[in-house]
């Protein structure tokens, strides 16, 4: 699938290539990904676009001002509990709706999830990103999946609960080595690789000052991860991570 919106600043090419997230990354600019939830019951702004037709519309908009990138999302994953598991099924069924018309639109699309069946599906359907909100920790299979297909896979730490008196930067470190030890297991490309700490201040209750953020990034850069090219928020903005092969995680889950 071709891109169809090719303005100035803005990623063309095939969305398909294997070069997709270098050329992404070779814009030079923070990159916006547009969000959308596809729930009834997400934390931001679940039940807004749970009708195939909102969403659509939603997804429009978001590729008219200007998003790189759809993240498209069928289970909630809201922090401190509430959450409702959603079988593969019913996922898959909400996204079926949804993500094949998404890929139509021009921009490369993202599968929230973390059931690698999820991803196999979207992938299939033309999603070209996978981005994982458990940093491959919770499913196991979900790290061949991403292997096998070559693409790109966002990494996000997370944790189960809030703990103020843990050592994020410690935490955060910690959490990515095991997630990086999944991926290079599994013969994931470390050029494939995005990091992304952005949940780690509601599983902590920190906040996240300017001054944390540099440290965490000066801590991870010790730990060998590349350097953030930028720090914002709700976007892809850091480059492919830079680690050597290690061994699989004993508990992912930990």
């Amino acid at each position: 699938m071709t891109l169809v919106r090719q303005a100035a600043g803005h990623p063309g090419g095939d969305t398909n290539s294997p070069d997709l997230l270098a050329r992404l990354l070779t814009l030079g600019r923070p990159l916006v990904m547009g969000v959308l939830n596809v729930t009834p019951d997400s934390f931001s702004d679940g039940g807004y676009f749970f009708d195939p037709a909102a969403a659509l519309s939603q997804a429009r908009r978001m590729v008219a001002d200007g998003a790189d990138i759809l993240d498209i999302g069928a289970e909630s994953t809201r922090p401190y509990g509430g959450v409702v598991a959603v079988p593969s099924a019913e996922e898959i069924g909400r996204l079926a709706r949804v993500l094949p018309a998404a890929v139509g639109l021009g921009v490369p699309v993202s599968i929230d999830t973390m059931k690698a069946s999820v991803a196999e599906w979207a992938l299939a359907a033309g999603a070209v990103v996978v981005n994982d909100v458990w940093g491959l920790q919770r499913d196991s299979e979900l790290a061949r999946v991403v292997a096998q297909r070559a693409v790109p896979v966002i990494i996000t730490h997370n944790r189960e609960a809030a703990d103020p008196s843990i050592d994020i930067m410690t935490d955060i470190a910690a959490f990515f080595s095991r997630s990086l030890d999944i991926a290079a297991c599994a013969g994931i490309a470390r050029q494939k690789i995005v990091l992304h700490r952005d949940r780690t201040h509601r599983r902590t209750q920190i906040v996240w000052a300017p001054a944390s953020r540099r440290r965490v990034a000066q801590t991870l850069h010790r730990q060998g991860f590349a350097r953030p090219t930028r720090s914002a928020a709700g976007r892809i903005d850091r480059r492919p991570c830079a680690r050597g092969v290690g061994r699989g995680s004993d508990n992912p889950h930990s």
